[in-house]
């Protein structure tokens, strides 16, 4: 059968394998590749269960994507706790690839279900903690009349499902709870500082003997309420206003401040007196308005009144414009 499939390169004809030449056209025969072995013939036995091929990988790719889905999943919850300053538990990346790789998955599965346990009781005390300051963090907000009803409803949800073993829907509603009420405080703040630094400004402008719309600690005190009532869009708007009118006002009678401050210093030096100090700071003051820097440099002007001004001195302070702008 073999010597069927052999023939001379030159000819082309039948020739046997013991021939060392062609019996037709004389060719030697030694460079004759040998034919191929005949394909393996599977046979069956009729009436017998068909059994599977065996595989060495085939445990392995069932196994290792439940392994992957959950060193995918620590791997989340460790990104997840980051804001909690949280450091969970985790096999290195060589253990994860040995895991992957090795043959027996069950053994290395109980070695992820002991680090998730781990990770499960270190989240559920870290949003212990965290529930404990978020509920001082919402009576501080509910205190200006921020509603946060339904953010104390989701901190309790976080914890719950924490408790349940659902460790990613309660680190979802964590994150959740922490954006909104964060946002919330930076308004509230935002809006507390706003109110500080105007009353700061028209204070350093009353020392100085400027107009000012009211007296500061009585404005002080309506702009309070108006804060702890929660209006906060309302009171931002009359901040912005009060700024910009006091600092058109600044702007128009600071200049005259400086000169008739400077005049003063000039006599009291022909007198005798020393304030080389006071006429230097007023100098600064007066570069840092002609510069644009008004309010440090009203801020600077009232602390030189303060400190080194002369008991004599009094400035020509004009009454109040008699209520807010």
């Amino acid at each position: 059968m073999a010597d069927e499939d052999v023939r001379c390169p030159n000819c082309h004809e039948r020739v046997s394998l013991d021939d060392e030449r062609c019996p037709h056209c004389g060719a030697a025969l030694d460079v004759i590749p040998q034919p191929p072995p005949p394909a393996a013939v599977r046979v069956e036995i009729v009436g017998s269960p068909r059994l599977p091929a065996p595989s060495s990988g085939g445990k392995e790719l069932a196994v290792a994507p439940d392994l992957a889905r959950r060193f995918s999943k620590l791997q989340q919850w460790a990104e997840m706790v980051e804001p909690l300053g949280l450091t969970l538990p985790v096999l290195p990346r060589w253990a994860e690839e040995a895991a992957r790789r090795a043959s027996d998955h069950d053994r290395w599965a109980e070695v992820l279900q002991g680090v998730e346990r781990l990770a499960q009781n270190q989240i559920l005390t870290s949003l212990e903690e965290w529930q404990r300051d978020v509920r001082t963090r919402l009576t501080r907000l509910e205190a200006y009349a921020v509603d946060s009803r339904l953010e104390r409803d989701q901190m309790d949800d976080a914890v719950h499902f924490a408790k349940a073993g659902d460790i990613s829907r309660a680190l979802t509603a964590y994150q959740q709870v922490d954006r909104v009420i964060t946002l919330k405080e930076r308004h509230l703040d935002t809006a507390r500082e706003d109110l500080e630094s105007v009353i700061s400004l028209l204070r350093d402008m009353a020392g100085l003997g400027l107009t000012v719309p009211q007296e500061p600690d009585e404005l002080n005190q309506e702009l309070e309420r108006e804060l702890r009532s929660g209006r906060l869009a309302s009171l931002k708007q009359q901040l912005r206003l009060l700024r910009s009118h006091a600092m058109e006002d600044v702007q128009r009678e600071l200049p005259a401040f400086i000169s008739q401050y400077g005049g003063y210093l000039k006599d009291e030096r022909m007198r005798g007196t020393p304030v080389e100090t006071e006429i230097a700071e007023l100098g600064r003051g007066a570069r840092l308005f002609a510069q644009g820097h008004s309010e440090d440099a009203l801020h600077r002007m009232r602390r030189l009144l303060q400190m080194h001004g002369s008991g004599t001195f009094r400035t020509s302070r004009p009454p109040t414009a008699g209520g807010p702008y």
